[in-house]
């Protein structure tokens, strides 16, 4: 027997029904900001998340899918979708014809990571990337835009935390700072926490180690040293959350892992799923356009877990329940009538009904318990009676009212009836 590849999962049944109305709440909320869809290739050139993410991430370092083609190319497993959208982004022109460029994409990424909850290999995201503004509405609008979408798959216990990175330059220079004071504490640090010294210091930040902790708690804070500009950047993305009435936390030690993050930083975290808090992550990446060999493009955005967010939402509200997606259910009694309920089930679902029918030749009795199995709103009964009569027999499956109506009128008869 063949299983599924470690790390990876099959979704169907129930669950279904869950990333339906998820997906459904993705588009519709996207679009009420003057969003549009964007699709990329599951599959980039390997330098552009070595160049646009930073080789000595654990991303690229330790987590990427990567393959020689048959051309002789290194190719990747999209591990993210920030750079691929910017480099679509540079490719396609897209900011000579809009230059404020809003879009939002859905799909699957791939991460070679230890499988736990909440972590897969492959796991899919939700986001948003805001293309063109260089000013704090637009990182509010993306936090706007974040909070609205969980607020309608109907999600409550978590919390926004944002802190701000300033310019690349107050970035760097406190980066300096860090080092300096970590490497004076150097030896109670984990070895994680060691290595990234000399990679990735701001990670440090990030660590849940208690040694590390013990550290961390007295580490300079970034926000003490912001430029006048970066201080009032954050100050006015603060004054529109407050406007707005969403709720935030301050957090100094929130850094998110990649270089070209600058100014706002955010993420919404949740108590409810162990040691995978974050279900939301984002920020403002200025820098990353020009890492990518395009011009100066200021940009913001965001992206979900959707495993996570869904993972929250069954803690708050129980597994899924089954959604009824079958308008009506066609029996056949007896075999005179089985052709011509084929033929009556194409001229419903020409008209936008939703039906199916008994293809296993089962009893009256059976087909009546699969039109349950299968929450059928109503049932339609065709029998020889019906078929001389050019009628047939309409059951509502929650009331059990059941009537006996002209054949020619059954669609505009389901369209009325109560469910």
């Amino acid at each position: 027997m063949i299983n599924v590849v470690r790390g990876m999962r099959d979704i169907f049944g129930t669950e279904m029904h869950a990333w339906h109305r998820a997906e459904k709440v993705f588009r519709e909320v996207s679009e009420k900001f003057g969003y549009q869809e964007f699709r990329t290739p599951i599959v980039e050139h390997t330098e552009l998340f070595s160049r646009g993410v930073g080789q000595e991430t654990d991303i690229v370092g330790k987590e990427m899918y990567t393959f020689m083609d048959r051309g002789d190319e290194s190719l990747t497993l999209r591990p993210e979708m920030t750079a691929p959208i910017v480099r679509a982004t540079i490719e396609h022109s897209l900011l000579r014809h809009s230059p404020i460029t809003r879009l939002w994409y859905a799909g699957p990424l791939f991460r070679y990571e230890r499988p736990q909850k909440g972590r897969y290999r492959q796991f899919h995201q939700y986001g948003a990337e805001c293309l063109g503004s260089p000013n704090p509405e637009s990182d509010t609008e993306c936090i706007m835009l974040a909070n609205e979408v969980l607020r309608e798959i109907g999600v409550t216990k978590y919390e926004l935390q944002i802190n701000s990175l300033g310019t690349t330059e107050v970035r760097a220079k406190y980066r300096s700072v860090l080092v300096e004071y970590l490497t004076k504490h150097k030896e109670s640090l984990c070895a994680d926490s060691v290595r990234r010294l000399d990679t990735n210091p701001l990670r440090v930040l990030d660590s849940k180690d208690p040694a590390d902790q013990s550290v961390i708690v007295n580490a300079p804070v970034l926000l003490d040293m912001l430029d006048e500009e970066s201080a009032m950047h954050f100050s006015t993305v603060k004054a529109l959350l407050d406007s707005a009435g969403i709720a935030y936390k301050v957090n100094t030690n929130l850094v998110r892992g990649l270089d070209y993050y600058s100014h706002t930083v955010f993420e919404f975290v949740t108590d409810e799923l162990g040691s995978q808090n974050a279900i939301c992550g984002g920020g403002r990446y200025d820098p990353l356009f020009e890492i990518l060999g395009g011009t100066n493009v200021p940009a913001v955005g965001f992206s979900f877990g959707i495993e996570r967010v869904l993972m929250l939402l069954e803690t708050e509200q129980g597994a899924p329940k089954p959604l009824s997606t079958v308008d009506v259910y066609l029996c056949a009694a007896g075999d005179e009538a089985r052709l011509p309920i084929q033929l009556l089930a194409l001229r419903l679902r020409r008209n936008g009904i939703s039906c199916v029918t008994d293809i296993a030749r089962r009893s009256m009795k059976g087909q009546m318990k699969e039109a349950d199995r299968l929450s059928a709103k109503f049932t339609a009964t065709l029998g020889q009676t019906e078929l001389d009569m050019e009628n047939i027999i309409v059951k509502n499956m929650s009331t059990g009212e059941q009537k006996t109506i002209s054949i020619h009128q059954l669609e505009s008869e389901l369209k009325v009836l109560p469910v």
